[in-house]
């Protein structure tokens, strides 16, 4: 019986038991935690020597694992050489999760948590630090998003999976490489490389909920120096909501098409060009609110969530140089999209006399470009007496961001103009101190200028300077194996709360005017962040592990808020004086055998305010962030059964956390189950899958005030339910 080795090991899968209970986990705890883990650290490599010395591993036990690369940083190399925590989700376990957009891969990588409030989970927080939403005002995101070298940060709709080699999620600051946009981390999605072969995939899906795709993927090398890969996917569904005022089942669906093009022309021996370009259109329903609490919607006006972008990138790679490469890279993002929904969730005469009746469309358009040159180092020099590879580089981008709002309760038109320049440079060191030691430190600086103006007279000019870096000491343990220990300081740009300053003239707000004006420009806010870890990769044994513990300071945090009233919303940026954030991360992927593979990771999270004012006056000092999950796991197996089949059996795990800063309603804490059968003949598989198999209800977004007139708009808990229960068949071809 021949059975099909299982040849990749990736950093994204946990490690851990999970509890069903929430238990608070004070600082004794973490610290036990914190030693725990990194005694298993220690204790994983001697033990492994030892097994080495005094045992003939047999040829099951001898399967190889294949070494993963990460893109996503300056230079590329294996995950157990970053000084950081890295989760790397590679593209055979997204696609045997059957996951179609990153909100359904997320939870594989420890720590990082999402949220919806949309068609889609957009917006993304890791360790407890991210946006929320966006209306009014543009927004600086605390977690970076790049696909193939382009940056998305605030476009979360992007993040479609179909043809993508590689997620890269790093958790922690990230400034030196990824500037303002990275002070929390980056998610780094990579398309499928482009290699000089012809080759390719046909796919097509379908599941419940009425639930369609079809994708191809091509790609060939038209000569020895040019070669192109393309994919087209289309991805269309019902959703998961039914609107019974309407009788219908697609107010919530998703229509979304996704085209890439990549290609690699090799000029000469020296001179490389990579071409990049990138397509969505995405015309989404939203429609996720129901005033009874269920599935089922009262809406008479749905709305929509759109997305329609191009975007393009070339860069150029030459190392004709003695002793040095030259790295140019320019790219260029044009976005419209569509953000709408019946904000009283209700069709007009669900109670006569008491109800509002509204409806609120933002209408965006956003131009980017981006410019950036880098010299780095291809063999180390001597500085100071010390082996020294170097790097520097330069980076310029304008954005523009156009709003037009088109709102119910609007006495004029709404339209806001947002303007953006960043300038900033940036160098990093990585000194041999000996055989074994290793320092590595960078340093960002960056100049930002942002101009805003609205309909409403309200101008602003914020402007500042700032800067990150990092610095660490890694220390090899044997090769391949690492301790580590890392500091690094990220930042993001203040702003303005133009909706704050606006709209204190709008009905029933007259009192929340001092208020709101006392906060017409919020901060820049810094996370300083520590972090001590191991990672080994062991191929002799078909393993790969690692561990961190993390404490971060957060000052001058920027935290999203909101006053109400009668269902009026004006939200506004505020500046809390500091908070922190501290954690343990693990993650194990183990082969003993060629048809088994196990998988597993925790992420254990402790978030607090140590000082922010509602408007009410409540103080949170001491209270958990929103959004920030105390712990997290991602757990399974794959089993080659032989004849061709293989079963992968995962289970995800998060525990409760609070909906938002200005208010303490929770979620609940959730296990998810999911499973796929897989039959392989020749270049064709064929996939049965279920993703939350018990039909668990779970929640990723939650509101508390009082929007159902049929209950005198008495506040209590609205909520945006999760994924039930899917079902589904794929067919793969591959040649």
């Amino acid at each position: 019986m021949h059975f099909r080795p299982i040849r990749r090991i990736t950093g994204s899968h946990l490690l851990a038991g999970i509890q069903k209970k929430r238990s608070k986990m004070t600082i004794s705890k973490v610290s036990s935690a914190v030693c725990t883990a990194l005694a298993l650290s220690t204790f994983v490599p001697f033990a492994l020597n030892a097994q080495e010395s005094t045992e003939q591993h047999s040829e099951q036990s001898t399967t190889s694992i294949e070494r993963i690369l990460i893109i996503g940083d300056f230079r590329a190399r294996g995950v157990e050489d970053v000084a950081g925590s890295v989760s790397v989700l590679q593209g055979e376990d997204l696609r045997a999760r059957e996951a179609d957009h990153l909100e359904n891969a997320l939870i594989m990588a420890p720590n990082v948590n999402l949220a919806s409030g949309a068609s889609r989970g957009s917006f993304f927080q890791i360790r407890g630090i991210g946006e929320r939403s966006q209306f009014v005002d543009p927004i600086n995101p605390s977690v970076g998003l790049m696909i193939d070298g382009i940056n998305y940060s605030g476009i979360g709709s992007a993040g479609t999976l179909f043809d993508i080699g590689q997620v890269e999620v790093f958790r922690g600051p990230q400034s030196t490489r990824y500037g303002a946009d990275a002070m929390a981390g980056v998610i780094y999605l990579g398309s499928e490389p482009v290699e000089f072969m012809t080759s390719g995939q046909v796919e097509a899906l379908w599941a419940n909920y009425n639930t369609y795709a079809a994708g191809v993927a091509l790609q060939h090398g038209f000569s020895d120096q040019f070669a192109m890969r393309g994919s087209l996917y289309s991805f269309v569904s019902d959703g998961f909501q039914e609107n019974i005022f309407l009788d219908r089942n697609d107010t919530q669906n998703k229509d979304e098409l996704t085209l890439r093009l990549n290609s690699t022309w090799l000029v000469s021996d020296d001179l490389t060009l990579d071409f990049t370009y990138h397509r969505f259109d995405i015309d989404n329903g939203y429609d996720a609110w129901s005033l009874d609490g269920n599935r089922q919607t009262l809406s008479d006006t749905p709305g929509r969530d759109t997305l329609d972008s191009h975007a393009g990138r070339i860069a150029a790679n030459y190392s004709g140089n003695d002793g040095y490469v030259v790295q140019l890279m320019t790219s260029a993002l044009w976005a419209k999209s569509e953000y709408s929904y019946d904000e009283d969730w209700a069709f007009e005469g669900i109670r006569p006399g008491w109800e509002y009746n509204s409806f609120d469309a933002y209408f965006r358009d956003r131009e980017q470009v981006e410019l950036e040159g880098r010299v780095l180092s291809d063999r180390p020099i001597d500085l100071f007496g010390l082996e020294t590879e170097w790097l520097y580089g330069v980076y310029y981008q304008t954005r523009r961001q156009d709003l037009d709002r088109e709102y119910t309760y609007l006495s004029a038109p709404f339209a806001s103009r947002y303007d953006s320049d960043r300038t900033a440079a940036y160098a990093e060191l990585q000194q041999q101190l000996s055989e074994r030691l290793q320092l590595t430190y960078g340093l960002r600086w960056e100049r930002y200028a942002n101009d805003y103006a609205d309909t409403r007279g309200i101008t602003a000019e914020p402007t500042d300077s700032a800067w990150g870096g990092r610095l660490s000491l890694e220390y090899a343990v044997a090769p391949m194996r690492q301790l580590y220990a890392t500091a690094t300081r990220g930042f993001k740009a203040g702003g303005v709360n133009g909706e704050a300053l606006g709209r204190v003239e709008d009905r029933n707000l007259e009192d929340h005017r001092e208020f709101l004006e006392s906060r017409a420009t919020f901060a820049p806010e810094y996370l300083t962040s520590v972090e001590l870890g191991y990672k080994a990769f062991l191929p002799e044994h078909s393993l790969q592990f690692q561990v961190n513990a993390f404490y971060s300071w957060r000052d001058d945090m920027q935290v999203n808020a909101y006053v109400e009233r009668d269902g009026v919303f004006v939200t506004y940026m505020d500046n809390a004086s500091d908070g922190t954030n501290y954690g343990v991360e693990a993650s194990v992927n183990y082969v003993p055998t060629d048809w088994v593979r196990w998988f597993a990771s925790v992420g254990l999270l402790e978030t607090q305010f140590n000082d922010l004012v509602l408007r009410d006056g409540t103080n949170l000092r001491g209270r958990s962030q929103a959004h920030a999950p105390r712990y997290q796991a991602h757990v399974g197996g794959d089993f080659e059964l032989g004849g061709g089949f293989t079963l992968r059996v995962e289970m995800d795990a998060r525990d409760r956390f609070y909906y938002s800063n200005t208010h303490d309603q929770e979620s609940s804490p959730y296990q998810l189950l999911h499973a796929r059968l897989t039959y392989r003949v020749s270049d064709w598989e064929l996939s049965l899958w279920a993703r939350n198999i018990l039909d668990e209800d779970y929640t990723t977004r939650g509101f508390f005030f009082g929007n159902d007139p049929r209950k005198d708009y008495a506040p209590e808990t609205y909520v945006q339910w999760g994924e039930p229960r899917r079902i589904g068949l794929t067919a793969r071809y591959r040649f």
